[in-house]
């Protein structure tokens, strides 16, 4: 089948190694076109979320797919491959499509079941197939991505009460300051992230909410949605000297807060503590914020810490999602096999008919003589004798369809017959 899929999420690297490979979403388009420009991937989907960053290609050679899509990474990381190989996880085949199903399904987010990435999966290949970077195999495999992660939800409590990102990063903020009430927020960003903490600050009660964005337009949108007021980058760091509370998720690769701007408002604050929740990635606070008196710093990593203590309820719902996942797989390996299987069939056929043909046409010399009721007979004869000879591995081509061993018998006959074994369209 050929398909791979390399990438690195909030389990296997730390935030700062996260974002040093996330592809900004102004930046997708591009990164999609470089990557099915290299020789070796002939079909190609990009998911880059705050907490993973994937690459699912169909590849023409295994080794060198692999190698074109961690040359990517590394481009994109500006690190030589050996500096983050051991961050990254590489899947192939059945193996592939097993991971993004539980992607699809929530099972390998940091918030197990949140509902965001399944749209997240559908976006990424909805783009790619528009960049006309997506084809026959990644069409089928995400399509069938999407119902399973659709049937996971409606047929288990997986997601039922589930923290998205954007929520988690609330109640992260309101468990430290102990309540929201009373409490003034500034939201930088104006995606869909930060649009989730908006409506989770509205449910919260929170009536002070300041959005500020680089388009600013878009703040004036997402402000008069929940009540609040748009404030431009020029005037963050006055509204800083006074709100509570600090909530950021733009889709920039530039750090926005920097330690010297929050130690300058600190000096004005008279001792009042300020928390900030940075969930971009890339960050868009300086590390160092943390380290200054008065203020505490939240990242992606310490949201993760914060969900995993709520996760009981819903991974006792794990090994329910886990046997959906595990009939959709067999499912879609039934469907890939058949859809092997037949045209492998069809062309066994006909290669026993041109045998029959050219045989029938060598001796056409010596069956000249034939009346044409004995002429018909030979026909029938012949025809029978192909048909009982390719009965047998038709049938096990059939019987076995699905499975592993239908694998191997089709790569078989095709060896032995000398046919073209049917594969995947070439991405045109």
């Amino acid at each position: 089948m050929s398909l791979i899929v390399v990438g690195l999420n909030h389990n296997t690297a730390p935030v700062e190694m996260r974002e040093r490979v996330a592809v900004p979403a102004s930046r997708v388009v591009k990164a999609i076109h470089d990557l099915a420009s290299r020789n070796h991937l002939a079909e190609v989907v990009l998911l880059s979320t705050c907490n993973r960053t994937e690459i699912y290609v169909r590849c023409t050679k295994f080794h060198n797919g692999v190698s074109d899509v961690q040359d990517f990474l590394s481009d994109q990381a500006s690190l030589e491959p050996d500096d983050f190989a051991e961050h990254l996880y590489t899947y192939y085949d059945d193996g592939a499509v097993a991971h993004l199903f539980r992607v699809a399904a929530g099972l390998d987010s940091m918030i197990v079941g949140e509902g965001e990435i399944l749209g997240q999966v559908r976006e990424a290949w909805m783009l790619s197939e528009k960049e006309g970077a997506s084809g026959p195999l990644l069409d089928r495999v995400f399509r069938h991505a999407i119902e399973a992660g659709k049937r996971a939800r409606s047929e288990t409590s997986i997601s039922r009460n589930t923290l998205s990102v954007s929520s988690a990063a609330v109640s992260l903020a309101e468990q430290h300051l102990g309540t929201l009430d009373n409490r003034s927020v500034l939201i930088l960003g104006a995606g869909d992230v930060a649009q989730g903490m908006a409506r989770a600050l509205a449910a919260a009660g929170v009536s002070d909410v300041a959005v500020a964005n680089r388009t600013h337009a878009r703040a004036v949108e997402l402000a008069a949605r929940v009540g609040g007021r748009s404030v431009t980058l020029a005037e963050v760091g006055d509204v800083l000297a006074s709100v509570d509370l600090l909530l950021t998720a733009t889709d920039s690769t530039e750090v926005h807060v920097e330690r010297q701007d929050i130690e300058a408002v600190m000096d004005v604050r008279a001792g009042r503590p300020l928390v900030v929740v940075d969930v971009a990635v890339p960050r868009d606070v300086d590390p160092g914020v943390g380290l200054i008196a008065g203020v505490a710093l939240f990242d992606m990593d310490s949201l993760k810490a914060f969900t995993d203590a709520s996760l009981h309820e819903r991974r006792r719902e794990v090994p329910k999602v886990q046997s959906i996942l595990m009939e959709e797989l067999e499912r879609f390996q039934l469907d890939r096999t058949m859809r092997t299987v037949v045209p492998l069939i069809t062309a066994l056929r006909e290669r026993g008919e041109e045998v029959r043909n050219n045989e029938l046409a060598r001796s056409s010399s010596r069956l000249a003589g034939l009346s044409d009721e004995e002429r018909a007979s030979v026909e029938a004869l012949t025809k029978s004798i192909v048909s009982k000879l390719l009965h047998d591995p038709t049938q096990r081509l059939k019987d076995s369809a699905g499975s592993a061993r239908g694998e191997l018998l089709a790569d078989a006959v095709a060896a032995l017959f000398d046919i073209e074994e049917p594969g995947e369209e070439p991405k045109s």
